[in-house]
């Protein structure tokens, strides 16, 4: 069987980091999977019928009801996964024109992971792993940006743009487009005037209109985004911090370290050798 590594449970779903096994037993769940491996052997997925090859450069779509099998190569070991469970209630709060058509949502099953997915994933896989320094609203903050980069990426194919989009809080176009500048180069010193000018509305109605569309004002949404950089950078060890304190626009590195540490508990340098020690199994208890 799958040995779950870290399970978390929310109004999001179920997010699970596991190691699949060859042998483990099929899965199925009744609200819609996206699965991304993280680490390990490649492997295939069988669900209806098809193998679908499952990389690092890849990720896979599972519909509600569809049973799906993990196969692996002879000698193969094993594979650590993240699997998403998405709430069909939360998904229909956010896109209701995509998720209220039916239960299979997903047209296609395999697909090119992006970039963003790719790093979203990835620090994730990082922050679940160091969960003592998690907080509920980061992680149900970075699955929004998941599925919104899903939403974009892949199922905008199936319909007309605004079609997918009615209902849902993030409908105008103007808050997308300054979603996506601010995911571009996610910077402290970032002018709200110029962004707002970018997108062509006023300062007061682009702050109305972003905390109705996402829940938070702009700056709330930079620091997250911010702080999902800053540990995408520190934890894969190939910057220093002061050149992620500059890359992210602040003037000092120390205000970079009080900034994270008011954002996840402790200074960067804590949390990048927190990150890269090996991390405990489900059942062990984390050494200082």
């Amino acid at each position: 069987m799958a040995r779950p590594i870290r399970v978390f449970d929310g109004s999001f779903g179920r997010l699970q980091l596991i190691e699949a096994t060859a042998g483990d037993p099929p899965l199925e769940s009744q609200v819609p999977q996206i699965i991304v491996k993280q680490d390990g052997a490649d492997l295939d997925l069988r669900a209806e019928g098809e193998l679908l090859r499952l990389t690092r450069d890849s990720l896979l779509f599972v519909n509600p009801g569809v049973p799906s099998e993990t196969v692996f190569e002879a000698g193969a070991g094993s594979a650590q996964l993240l699997c998403f469970h998405a709430s069909t209630d939360w998904l229909r709060h956010s896109f209701p024109a995509v998720f209220d058509a039916g239960s299979r949502v997903f047209g296609s099953t395999r697909e090119t992971i992006t970039a963003r997915i790719r790093q979203l994933a990835d620090t994730l896989a990082v922050e679940v792993l160091n969960d003592q320094f998690l907080s509920h609203e980061r992680l149900e903050f970075m699955l929004q940006e998941l599925m919104l980069s899903i939403v974009e990426t892949y199922l905008a194919r199936r319909q007309a743009g605004a079609r997918m989009w009615r209902g849902s809080p993030f409908a105008d176009n103007r808050i997308r487009k300054a979603l996506a500048l601010l995911r571009a180069h996610p910077n402290k010193e970032l002018n709200m005037n110029d962004l707002a000018n970018q997108v062509g509305l006023s300062r007061s109605r682009f702050y109305d209109l972003f905390q109705t569309s996402t829940g938070r004002s702009p700056r709330s949404y930079l620091d997250l985004l911010c702080v999902e950089s800053a540990i995408a950078k520190l934890s894969s060890g190939s910057a220093k911090i002061a050149e992620v304190s500059a890359e992210l626009g602040f003037s000092a590195q120390s205000n970079f370290t009080r900034f994270f540490q008011q954002q996840v508990g402790i200074p960067p340098s804590e949390y990048r050798r927190a990150a890269g020690k090996p991390n405990p199994g489900p059942q062990d208890e984390p050494k200082d």
